[in-house]
């Protein structure tokens, strides 16, 4: 197999807020980012990746083997390219050899790359030049998910927890479970990690779809678990009803109910509350008792403002988006369709939250204002919290955050400008 090599192309800007800080390739969906998928597959391939400047420093320190952003070895190698917001079953992916490029509908998802193509990286993040080359090469139509917008992993989610589920107890034996766990539907869509820690009285159901549960993650009594789900590595849940369709990454503590969400990693929503058909980036506490609407009233399609632009997500079920270390406090009430930029303190004024909390900002008795003591004080809040769980904010990530305040400083001056105009 040739290496693989990840792009991100023109639309990477409507994955805001979750995308702020990792590509698009990175966002997780069902039990693996669309990277992660590709090369826990194929694992013998060395792999690059082509995505926005301001996140090359962060990205090659988090992989440190991969081929970032390099014109010569996009110039010199035979590999296999691959649109990030393009999810393809990697057994199809392997069947594309040198002139053919694989399509979902009429958006490119693959193409095999020999030097000849003498591809740069600018040319692929601005999308139009790549495909006009694919478009030369014999085309073979592929099952798949075309990623548009952050709604679209959460409603995707169901399906590739299955899929995973499949390809990955294909590969390895299923774990018999312990006796003190109530399987409800069929036993061989469960699987738990031998390092798991159970306690009595939790209740699996895989009568809907399979439930996964990885390597030393935590289950309390009295944790309801519905498939299809994906409990990542090191997740804790307490007391927990997961409703189907979740997918919680590595490292998070969870309670309360849980539906058709999915949560990155390293974040906490330790106490009861509900949390539903919603995206949760790493790094974000929701206090007790956050609660979110997934539903209107009248049963109306949701809007979403993405950068503070409403965009229509032409369904009825759609949660929030929380970028990452974003706080909420006790009692927090989350509008239908909300979007809550990187870095932001939500504070409660007893009524539901404004749908638009920009990045570095903070919601403060009924009224979004700047984050006090501008980011830096967050900076120290986020080295906290990473030292927490044994890890390290880096004078990298501090830099890529400073450039984030900088291309938030707009959405932010006009949130303030609406919502000055509405209370005249």
């Amino acid at each position: 197999m040739p290496p693989l090599a990840f792009y991100e192309d023109s639309t990477a800007g409507q994955f805001t807020p979750i995308a702020h800080l990792r590509p698009v390739f990175e966002l997780l969906c069902g039990h693996f980012s669309n990277r992660q998928r590709q090369t826990s597959h194929f694992r013998e391939s060395a792999w690059g990746a082509i995505l926005r400047p301001e996140l090359a420093e962060v990205y090659a320190a988090e992989h440190p083997t991969a081929i970032i952003n390099d014109d010569a070895w996009l110039q010199q190698n035979s590999f296999l390219l691959m649109n990030g917001r393009c999810l393809l079953d990697p057994l199809q992916a392997e069947t594309l050899v040198p002139g053919t490029a694989a399509w979902i509908g009429d958006t490119l998802a693959a193409v095999a790359i020999d030097p000849r193509d003498r591809l740069e990286a600018a040319a692929i993040l601005q999308r139009e030049p790549l495909e006009k080359l694919a478009r030369g090469k014999k085309a073979i139509s592929f099952p798949g998910t075309v990623l548009n917008y952050p709604w679209d992993l959460v409603m995707a989610n169901s399906d590739w927890l299955r899929a995973d589920f499949a390809r990955r107890t294909a590969e390895s034996p299923l774990k018999k479970w312990d006796s003190r766990v109530a399987i409800v539907g069929p036993e061989d869509q469960v699987f738990i990690h031998e390092s798991v820690q159970i306690d009595p009285f939790v209740v699996i159901d895989s009568t809907n779809g399979p439930v996964w549960i990885d390597q030393h993650a935590r289950i309390q009594a009295f944790t309801r678990i519905e498939g299809p789900a994906w409990i990542g590595p090191g997740t804790q849940l307490f007391r927990a009803n997961v409703r189907e369709g979740c997918s919680f990454g590595p490292v998070c503590r969870l309670g309360g109910e849980l539906e058709e969400s999915i949560v990155h990693g390293y974040a906490n929503k330790y106490h009861d509350g509900f949390l539903g058909h919603s995206y949760v980036c790493p790094w974000v506490n929701l206090g007790a008792l956050t609660t979110n609407s997934d539903l209107k009233n009248d049963y109306s399609s949701v809007s979403v403002p993405l950068g503070g632009m409403s965009h229509s997500t032409g369904t009825t079920k759609v949660g929030c988006f929380i970028g990452d270390h974003t706080k909420t406090a006790l009692g927090s009430l989350i509008n239908t369709g909300s979007a809550i930029g990187v870095m932001s303190l939500v504070l409660p004024a007893g009524e539901l939250l404004p749908k638009h909390i920009p990045s570095f900002t903070r919601y403060w008795h009924g009224r979004i204002e700047p984050l006090p003591g501008g980011p830096r004080n967050g900076f120290e809040t986020a080295r906290t919290a990473l030292s927490r769980r044994g890890k390290e904010f880096t004078p990298a990530m501090e830099r890529l955050l400073e450039h984030l305040f900088a291309a938030t400083e707009g959405e932010r001056s006009a949130a303030f400008a609406r919502q000055t105009a509405s209370s005249n």
